[in-house]
């Protein structure tokens, strides 16, 4: 062998030693020596669904502040985001758009529960992790679902929290208001089974299509009418649900009506008097109130990223479930992978100002937090 081959095989030994040395050279999709490239597909709908974008404005308002504190090991966790206009087939194209094309570390934090459930039969095919979807959807953790960690509480938690407090009012006969799909069928399979051992009646199943109009409503009103529910109550849709309410009280119905967290504060802004005295179900506690070393922390990050606007639940639900996808970031290492984030998940507790968010091989639960709130006669929320 002569002196040059001797130097070439040298050479080529020394780049293999520092390639196996040093695995990380080659970075997984969404990794930089600067950044962390997260997706996100979130109902706005060109700005128009203002409880999308208050759950952005949660996002972002953590993330700036997580940012200028120097990010995730070093790197700043920056999100691209596209609007998926509450369309299930626009979610899914924007999932497959961020992942294939942008090259997303993973993806994060869609709303509703049709585009959110086609964001997870994406990134289960393409075996990328979602994490934090911010719907109640009951697919998201029946069948356990590996590479899905929600935060929030799902629906079914809440529609037990209302329904035992109406069943606690005196209330027999109920009506439950859903979206005429596959996941709505399940929403509905959950309440039968809550009722059951309440004593309840389902005086009315209330199913709708996505495109419902005003004839649609008007036959969702008369049927709550002839059914003599005495309370009614939904799993999202708050555009429809301002609308049935609005047509109920045109048409002097007694029914009380309750609703899930989702789009609560918007859904009770837009109604004004209309609300008052109307039951939700909260997934995160008081955005007003000081009570917590969450919403404290919250209120002042919200405040320095957007002075202008008030709070709310849909903020703080961005923001809470912000905080957990950087924890969840920090727990996959310094070199992170999809590998890596899954298993820094599991059998984990994040601890995030006093709020558990739990996941378990088999069982991922995400936050427990169900709380009910009662609409003034100001119109605040009071728990």
């Amino acid at each position: 062998m002569n002196i040059n081959t001797s130097i070439r095989h040298g050479f080529l030994s020394a780049v293999m030693a520092t390639v196996l040395a040093f695995p990380s050279a080659h970075a997984a999709d969404g990794v930089t020596a600067q950044q962390l490239l997260i997706g996100q597909t979130i109902t706005l709908q060109g700005g128009k669904n203002d409880y999308g974008v208050a759950v952005l404005d949660g996002v972002q308002a953590y993330l700036a502040q997580v940012n200028r504190q120097g990010g995730v090991s070093d790197r700043k966790v920056v999100v691209k985001v596209l609007d998926d206009d509450n369309k299930p087939s626009q979610a899914e194209a924007n999932a497959r758009e961020l992942i294939t094309k942008d090259k997303v570390f993973i993806v994060f934090g869609s709303i509703e529960g049709g585009p959110s459930n086609a964001v997870m039969q994406v990134t289960n095919e393409l075996k990328v992790p979602f994490f934090g979807p911010m719907a109640g959807s009951p697919t998201f953790r029946a069948p356990h679902q590996p590479l899905v960690f929600p935060v929030r509480a799902e629906h079914k938690e809440e529609f037990r929290a209302m329904l035992e407090h109406a069943k606690n009012l005196g209330m027999t006969r109920v009506a439950f208001l859903r979206s005429d799909s596959a996941v709505g069928q399940e929403h509905l399979a959950n309440v039968r089974k809550i009722i059951q051992p309440l004593g309840l009646e389902l005086a009315a199943d209330l199913p709708f299509k996505s495109d419902i109009n005003d004839a649609g409503i008007d036959a969702v009103v008369k049927q709550i009418a002839s059914s003599g529910a005495q309370m009614v109550f939904n799993h999202g849709s708050t555009g429809t649900y301002e609308k049935i309410i609005r047509k109920a009280r045109e048409q002097q119905l007694s029914t009380q009506f309750y609703g899930v967290n989702s789009g609560s504060t918007q859904l009770a802004r837009h109604l004004g008097p209309l609300a008052q005295n109307m039951i939700f179900a909260q997934v995160m506690p008081s955005p007003w109130e000081r009570k917590t070393a969450i919403t404290r922390a919250y209120q002042e990050a919200f405040k320095a990223y957007k002075p202008k606007e008030d709070f709310s639940y849909g903020s703080l639900e961005g923001y809470m479930t912000a905080r957990a996808l950087v924890e969840a970031l920090r727990r996959a290492g310094p070199n992170p992978t999809r590998d890596s984030f899954v298993a820094g998940l599991k059998d984990a507790d994040l601890q995030i100002d006093g709020l558990k968010v739990s996941y378990r091989n088999g069982t991922h639960t995400g936050l427990s937090l169900v709380d009910l709130a009662i609409v003034t006669r100001e119109g605040k929320f009071r728990h």
